[in-house]
């Protein structure tokens, strides 16, 4: 695991269209190392699209998106995790199964498989098909993905949903330790994510 106590990420007038419609405009925010971005708005003004445009996943339609002092050799985001509304997880692999792939496609390898299921108290749950998971248990094996390997951005979409109270205070304490360590946040959320953001980001309105 590599610190990165020099990132910075850096938006300047990011507009996003999907299917002709215009989603959002004019949006910048500059996030360094340590940071948690609150991304606020209401449903549908772009939040989510927003996290998928700097995940590289959504092309912007104009603007800029930079990343400052991270690994020359790798792009953007290769530097980046994206955890979205979708849990991602393919339902007849177990849990263990599920992880060590995504531990695999990610890389740098940060922690084994069960220290990872052991943040969430999911360990035991190691061999069973993810197809038989609780909506929350599926969100914490989800999270798990953050712990397998190192990227020092985190794009967190409604990141409690689906999480009891204990398991959203286990998240905030493990979000704390991230930027700790140097890693920024970006999170889209409709509550509280249990820590104070550095900065609040509203698109379309609050």
């Amino acid at each position: 695991m590599s610190t990165a106590h020099a990132l910075r990420l850096i938006a300047e007038s990011l507009a996003c269209e999907r299917g002709g419609r215009l989603v959002f405009e004019d949006i910048g925010f500059s996030a360094g190392a340590g940071e948690l971005v609150a991304v606020i708005g209401r449903n549908g003004a772009g939040k989510s699209s927003l996290l998928r445009v700097v995940a590289g996943l959504v092309p912007k339609t104009s603007g800029t998106l930079s990343l400052e002092g991270g690994e020359a050799e790798k792009s953007a985001p290769e530097h980046m995790y994206y955890c979205g509304h979708s849990d991602a997880l393919k339902p007849s692999l177990s849990v263990r199964e599920n992880l060590s792939f995504w531990r695999s496609y990610y890389g740098d390898i940060r922690l084994d498989i069960a220290e990872a299921l052991d943040l969430f108290a999911i360990e035991h749950l190691a061999d069973l098909p993810a197809a038989y998971l609780s909506a929350g248990q599926k969100r914490r094996l989800s999270l798990c993905r953050l712990f397998v390997s190192w990227r020092p951005v985190w794009l967190l979409d409604e990141p409690t949903s689906a999480l009891d109270v204990a398991t959203q205070a286990r998240l905030a304490e493990l979000m704390r330790k991230h930027l700790d360590e140097g890693g920024i946040i970006l999170a889209a959320t409709h509550g509280d994510l249990g820590l104070p953001p550095s900065q609040t980001l509203t698109i379309g309105g609050a």
